[in-house]
């Protein structure tokens, strides 16, 4: 035998595809809740941050803190949701409360998403634009890309060519950390909140509808029923959303700062108009090119994940109000709807954007409309949570009280804000 080592057949080494699998089922459970939060962070939240800062400087920041616990409040219970009862969303409240009322949230989706896709082609366009390439070529290629990631992949591969789309958005952290906020006016401005003033609650709306969005409650409890995640992976799920929600935050408090410490102490703060704007006004301590490459690759991550995200739950949310079929499983022919679904949706925000639109002005617009939404999606959320999930994924009684509280508070202050900054 000589000094030859002996593997214990319970040893790591002994079965090293044991390690990858384990690797890879990690991965597939957590995949919903990384990729719905990095498209969380999609081109109308990176440009809604922007303008907070650059407006109001660190005056919404602690909002953005704030957010965070709310954001995996909703999300897990989705991911309850998906996994106890294998339903979407608008599945579910159609089994559970009749077809009307699942065609009401799908139209409510609906709304939200032909928004949320004009404001993902527009930051695409604007990216186009920074490197002199005309939008009539950015957007078609964009809508190619899409296309063919969809069409060509099972909602696996679908979710890792997301995943790594996404990515991008954390070169928002380097260009925040080379602004060189100053600390203390951070701490100041963070606790100052001029709630009387109309034009802060808009933003303040705004920054809600950018974080709670309605399509991210259809695309994340329709993922997980498409993936047939079990009871087993729930601790795992919600390990997903938790850094989701961190990493979500983490990015938008960055483009935040970044936005107070450049564009809002200088003179013409507040003057936002567009992508190459914010991208010539937060980028120099990065160099030119650097800090133009970086900014463009955060935007068009976050754009072309939360396109791909959003035309994906506009075709899962009408498929599970009319009974098509509307899994990534089935081929294109299997599922014509679905695909001709997605496909339409690209179509329709790509003719959008070529007829012209102000990306800041239709972004921010997009997030305060989702503030709006918010008692319709948020409210059927909770109500299903109490109605639908089975003993052993029920919320306990402090905890029931403590999620419906939060929701409820979260709708009606969105609401508010929204219509008095309307007003």
């Amino acid at each position: 035998m000589g000094n030859r080592t002996i593997v214990q057949p319970d040893s790591p080494a002994a079965d090293p595809k044991r390690r990858r699998a384990s690797i890879r089922t990690w991965l597939w459970v957590l995949g919903p809740g990384l990729v719905v939060m990095l498209a969380d962070t999609e081109a109308g939240s990176i440009i809604t941050a922007a303008q907070s800062g650059a407006q109001w400087g660190y005056r919404l920041l602690g909002l953005q803190l704030l957010l965070i616990p709310i954001l995996f409040i909703a999300q897990e219970l989705t991911l309850r949701l998906g996994i106890a009862t294998g339903r979407g969303y608008a599945e579910l409240i159609r089994d559970r409360f009749g077809v009307g009322w699942a065609w009401l949230s799908v139209s409510a989706l609906m709304v939200a998403c032909i928004g949320a896709l004009v404001t993902e082609l527009s930051g695409l366009a604007g990216v186009g634009l920074l490197f002199g390439v005309p939008t009539a070529v950015t957007v078609p290629a964009a809508v190619l890309l899409m296309l063919a990631i969809v069409w060509s992949g099972s909602y696996g591969s679908v979710e890792r060519v997301a995943l790594a789309i996404g990515a991008f958005e954390l070169a928002f952290v380097a260009v925040a950390w080379q602004a060189h906020p100053d600390l203390g006016d951070l701490a100041r401005g963070s606790v100052s909140i001029p709630l009387s003033d109309s034009s802060y609650l808009y933003l303040a709306a705004a920054n809600i509808g950018a974080v709670v969005m309605p399509w991210m409650i259809f695309f994340q409890q329709s993922a997980v029923a498409d993936k047939g995640l079990r009871r087993e992976d729930l601790g795992r799920g919600r390990l997903g959303t938790a850094l989701g929600a961190l990493t979500t935050q983490l990015i938008m408090c960055a483009i935040l700062v970044a936005a107070a410490a450049t564009i809002g102490s200088s003179s013409d703060h507040g003057a936002l108009d567009s992508v190459q704007h914010i991208s010539a006004t937060m980028t120099p301590y990065l160099g030119r090119t650097a800090g133009r490459v970086l900014f463009a690759l955060g935007v068009s991550g976050g754009a072309l994940l939360g396109a791909i995200v959003v035309s994906m739950t506009a075709a899962w949310g009408l498929g599970e109000a009319a009974g098509y079929k509307r899994s990534l499983e089935h081929r294109p022919r299997q599922a014509p709807w679905f695909y001709g679904i997605y496909t339409a949706g690209l179509l329709l925000g790509a003719g959008v954007i070529l007829a012209g639109a102000n990306l800041v002005k239709v972004a921010v617009a997009v997030e305060v409309l989702n503030a709006l939404l918010l008692p319709n999606v948020l409210g059927f959320l909770f109500l299903l949570a109490i109605k639908a999930l089975p003993e052993p994924y029920r919320l306990g009684r402090a905890y029931s009280v403590l999620v419906g509280l939060t929701l409820a508070t979260t709708s009606v202050f969105g609401v508010y804000a929204a219509l008095i900054g309307i007003f």
